[in-house]
């Protein structure tokens, strides 16, 4: 599956469960970390968590294993590693007070409109 698939598949599945201002930031110019980031946010831990828990289960069916999962347990910024795809779910909070953004203004921002 390319990038171009599998960035769908992720913003597909935030869009299932409402994630909320979902931006793709291409960073890989700007970065050996990843190629891509998806930053979203909910509204509450229980919504955070589904975003995550729909993310994983659709980026598995499309054949990318989860290397690692950080700030489940306390669902005010998650993060999972796809390997070339980083995807951050926040709380709306959370998400203003570390503002990625700006922090990785420096990369692309992907229209997944484009995408398609």
């Amino acid at each position: 599956m390319d990038n171009k698939s599998i960035l769908k598949a992720a913003y597909d599945a935030i869009a299932d469960k409402k994630g909320e201002n979902t931006r793709i930031i291409d960073i890989s110019e700007v970065s050996v970390i990843a190629d891509y980031f998806i930053v979203t946010n909910g509204n509450n831990a229980s919504q955070v968590q589904a975003i995550a828990d729909n993310v994983e289960e659709k980026m598995l069916e499309a054949g990318l294993k989860l290397n690692q999962i950080e700030g489940y347990n306390t669902s005010s910024w998650i993060l999972m590693d796809f390997g070339n795809i980083i995807v951050h779910v926040f709380s709306k909070e959370d998400r203003f007070f570390y503002d990625l953004e700006r922090i990785w203004s420096d990369g692309k921002s992907i229209d997944i409109e484009e995408m398609q």
